[in-house]
């Protein structure tokens, strides 16, 4: 997914991410200096867990017959600043801790179908597997055209 920054026309601290449907706009925290008009680039990073975690659940019940009349999945993030910040070298860039919270309603479900459902979706939610068992990163720098 590419992103677009030029210096002529934004100012630092926010740039268009081109997700393949859609052009969305990011900026950085409001505790780092952005303005608050558009996500951080940790908002996505949270409402993708949460996309997935909802869409994986709702597969998973229906391939395994668990009737489910509601489903909602919540995601909050805790993160301190002052590592973003360089303020204090012992605080980790980045999240904390990420919660997720999944308020299901199925009264007609069993218990063992309730935990074989939990089971499942955290299991086969890609976002979720990926956040808990980084994979490989690799990076590279060239000079823009």
């Amino acid at each position: 997914m590419p992103t677009d920054w030029r210096s002529a026309d934004a100012t630092p601290g926010a740039c268009s991410v081109d997700i393949g449907r859609a052009i969305c706009q990011a900026e950085a925290h409001t505790g780092v200096g952005g303005a608050g008009t558009a996500a951080c680039s940790g908002d996505p990073l949270l409402g993708a867990l949460a996309a997935c975690a909802q869409i994986t659940c709702q597969m998973v019940a229906a391939a395994m017959g668990v009737p489910v009349e509601r489903l909602a999945v919540t995601v909050d993030g805790d993160m301190d600043l002052s590592g973003t910040l360089g303020i204090s070298k012992d605080v980790p860039v980045g999240f904390g801790s990420i919660k997720v919270r999944f308020d299901v309603a199925a009264p007609h479900a069993t218990a063992e179908q309730m935990r074989a459902l939990h089971e499942k979706t955290e299991q086969y939610c890609v976002v979720m597997q990926t956040l808990l068992h980084p994979p490989r990163m690799e990076t590279t720098w060239s000079p823009a055209e």
